[in-house]
Order: structure tokens, then C-alpha cells, then sequence
């Protein structure tokens, strides 16, 4: 194949795993930011 298609398509793959990356990043502190909340919530609830 064409070294600079080669190239081309290397960058792209790489551009869509960091992508990738960073939406899974978000969901995790998300999903870790809704369990902290629970867990406060909860907390208030059982000293009350």
C-alpha cells in the first residue's frame, strides 16, 4: 500500500482510539461522581 495512505489511515485509527479514550474517561468520572453522590446521600440519611 501507499507509505503516505499508510500513514493517513495510522493517524486516523489512533485519533479514533484517543477519542475513544477520553469519551470512556468521562463516563467513569461519571459514573464515580453518581456513586459518591449516592453514597452521601445515604450517609445523610442513616445520621438523621
Amino acid at each position: 500500500m501507499n507509505p503516505e495512505i499508510e500513514y493517513e489511515l495510522m493517524k486516523s485509527h489512533a485519533n479514533e482510539l484517543r477519542r475513544a479514550a477520553a469519551e470512556h474517561r468521562r463516563v467513569r468520572e461519571a459514573e464515580q461522581a453518581n456513586k459518591a453522590e449516592r453514597r452521601s446521600v445515604f450517609g445523610k440519611r442513616r445520621s438523621s
